[in-house]
């Protein structure tokens, strides 16, 4: 058993988030170029190819690493992430960034809220207040009502409910499954899903454009396997809070290399978003 170090997990956190960050970026890169499936597919192959091989590293090998007695379970989570993906990667070729990361920073508020109805868990009126300043955080970056309020702000927002309930998913498949057999299926029926949707859409590359490719598929398998070792050797609630720094970190590569710019009232709903997210998170740690 590994024996728990949250100050190592903390800073595998941070790590995590800029890999993640940067993934994000070339994501934006390529996706402006190219088609969003096709992009999303080869990302998933090296992805598929990673967890195989991590499974085939574990007692029991890929067969023990996709066992599973809810099958239609598993492969659902799988199917919703991958779908989330496109979604928000094809967020960012329309809003950028900044403003996609600020409006999915709300994801944890929704899996608070969720979390009732899904998995029967008690959310105590501190929470929906939380909950409820979270989404005017919201309404504040979107500004409804103001003239500038574009339907693509949609976009994110789904990408933020579909990702929520993927991770509720998730909890709800570890009361049977191992984190091992969650993450195989994910990678395994993620890639399969996509080569079968996106190879319709194939479209030749240039060689720096394949190099971009390489390096996000590099990013892709390496922020995962800081995430595995964050959650191996630290407290998930311990090093939650740190996964807020993948905003920081996107919007500062947004402005920095695609020449975003981040309006006021965007820095003040995140901030709204943020706060809230964090009280959530500190709730559900005094509730456990």
């Amino acid at each position: 058993m590994t024996e728990t170090n949250n100050r190592l997990g903390i800073w595998l956190m941070v790590a995590t988030t800029f890999v993640f960050a940067m993934q994000d970026g070339l994501s934006q890169h390529l996706a402006s170029e190219y088609n969003v499936l096709m992009v999303v597919m080869i990302r998933y192959w090296f992805f598929a190819a990673f967890v195989m091989f991590v499974a085939s590293r574990r007692a029991g090998g890929l067969r023990a690493a996709a066992a599973t007695s809810q099958p239609w379970l598993q492969g659902f989570r799988a199917l919703l992430l991958a779908a989330e993906i496109c979604v928000m990667v094809l967020g960012f070729t329309y809003l950028g960034l900044v403003e996609s990361h600020a409006i999915f920073a709300c994801y944890p508020l929704l899996v608070a809220a969720l979390s009732g109805p899904i998995l029967g868990e008690q959310v105590g009126w501190r929470r929906w207040t939380a909950i409820g300043v979270g989404f005017i955080g919201i309404l504040i970056i979107l500004q409804p009502g103001f003239g500038v309020f574009s339907p693509l702000a949609i976009i994110p927002a789904l990408s933020a409910l579909m990702f929520a309930l993927y991770g509720l998913l998730t909890r709800y498949a570890a009361r049977k499954d191992s984190a091992a057999t969650s993450f195989f299926w994910t990678g395994t029926v993620g890639a399969v899903f996509m080569t079968l949707i996106g190879i319709w859409f194939w479209e030749p590359m240039v060689p720096i454009d394949w190099a971009m490719m390489a390096l996000l598929c590099v990013t892709g398998a390496t922020g995962h396997y800081l995430l595995i070792k964050c959650y191996d050797v630290a407290e998930a609630s311990a090093v939650q809070p740190f996964a807020y720094l993948q905003l920081p970190f996107a919007a500062s590569l947004g402005i920095m290399v695609f020449g975003e710019a981040i309006r006021p009232n965007v820095v003040f709903g995140v901030s709204l978003i943020v706060g809230a997210g964090l009280f959530t998170l500190w709730r559900q740690r005094q509730k456990g």
